[in-house]
């Protein structure tokens, strides 16, 4: 076995979701990271919890929606809302086989089911407040998603756990280091008013007055590494331009133009896919209003490999969503669409806080 990936699943059990003695942990996983999910099962049971597992199949979520009744679109299952009421802790293993597993599904049934597990959303939120559940999101390598990052597997799986900080001899005190060094840059965006972003067919201007800034360091996310917060509602005036390619669900749009003001999204192009773009961005009546701001700033992934998991966090990049906001930062937007678009900053990008320069060129300026 690779050494790594006991590393990995020690970081998570440890670090990510800091599992204690009697607690219970859902993993949700394919059959493709079974040796990581032997190394979680083994390492919950020598920390003397339990792990109850969920296993997504091939095709799941291509059949779901083909042959689900609208009773399965519009609702939940009330065992599915028991399970998370309840649990400590979810590890959600993020291992495709196909990426583009819905890429034919009609959108409008996919943003129909994202309304319906709005539950979901909500019970996550408020048990992360009261501190009683935890959970997390982490990659384990296998042919399909080297391929849609263009690697061979062996580069792909090296690249995977660089990312996560399982080269080194103990990737928890990484992760330390990288919280010390970013909770520098939260300290100094808190309490600031006034974003102004600018750069290639880029000039926004939003407030995050009383917004908190948040630092991400393997909590939520493996691979981590950015700062964020969700802008003031109704105030983002200006245009944007993504030169990364996003995907949502297994459908990429690349070349993402938007018009926002008083905060929302009032005209959107795309150079591919534009289509599918507008048709989420009327997923409901809030989804065209942006939910997080964000700077990525793991400097282990330098250029996009199709999976957000990585994209987001390409240091020397920002990203913006729309849709949903993140509660811990007081954002107020409630939507089933919270979707990452990204962009290059390291040729000419720039970042200003009430006036001040704080990131350029993919740097941080404090």
């Amino acid at each position: 076995m690779d050494v790594r990936v006991k590393r990995l699943a020690d970081l998570i059990l440890d670090y990510s979701i800091e599992v204690k003695q009697g607690q219970t942990v859902v993993l949700s996983t394919t059959s493709g990271a079974e040796e990581l999910a032997r190394e979680l099962a083994a390492g919950c049971a020598a920390r003397g919890a339990w792990m109850l597992t969920l296993l997504r199949v091939e095709d799941g979520q291509y059949l779901f929606f083909k042959n689900a009744r609208d009773n399965l679109l519009d609702a939940i299952s009330p065992v599915e809302l028991k399970i998370f009421e309840t649990v400590d802790a979810l590890v959600s293993i993020m291992c495709t086989s196909n990426s583009r597993e819905l890429s034919r599904v009609d959108p409008q049934k996919i943003a129909r089911h994202g309304k319906g597990r709005a539950p979901i959303y909500e019970i996550f939120d408020r048990r992360e407040k009261e501190g009683s559940f935890r959970w997390t999101i982490a990659p384990y390598p296998v042919s399909a998603m080297a391929s849609d990052a263009e690697m061979s597997l062996t580069e792909y799986a090296d690249f995977t756990f660089k990312a996560c900080g399982c080269n080194e001899n103990d990737p928890t005190a990484f992760w330390r280091a990288v919280h010390a060094e970013q909770e520098k840059t939260v300290q100094r965006f808190n309490g600031s008013s006034q974003l102004h972003i600018t750069g290639p067919e880029t000039d926004l201007r939003m407030s995050v007055k009383d917004r908190t800034w948040v630092n991400c360091s393997g909590k939520y996310n493996m691979p981590d590494g950015e700062v964020f917060t969700s802008p003031v509602e109704d105030s983002a005036e200006g245009h944007i331009y993504f030169d990364y390619p996003a995907f949502y669900r297994g459908v990429e749009v690349k070349g993402v133009r938007l018009t926002l003001k008083a905060g929302r999204v009032i005209e959107a192009t795309a150079e591919k896919g534009e289509d599918y773009l507008l048709k989420l961005l009327d997923t409901d009546a809030n989804s065209r209003f942006l939910g997080e701001i964000a700077i990525g700033t793991n400097f282990n992934i330098t250029n996009p490999t199709k999976s957000i998991l990585f994209d987001e966090k390409i240091g020397g990049s920002m990203h913006m969503a729309v849709g949903r906001s993140i509660p811990e930062t007081g954002g107020r937007n409630i939507s089933a669409l919270h979707w990452d678009l990204i962009k290059d900053m390291r040729n000419g990008g720039r970042w200003q806080l009430d006036g001040q320069t704080v990131y350029e060129n993919g740097k941080f300026k404090l």
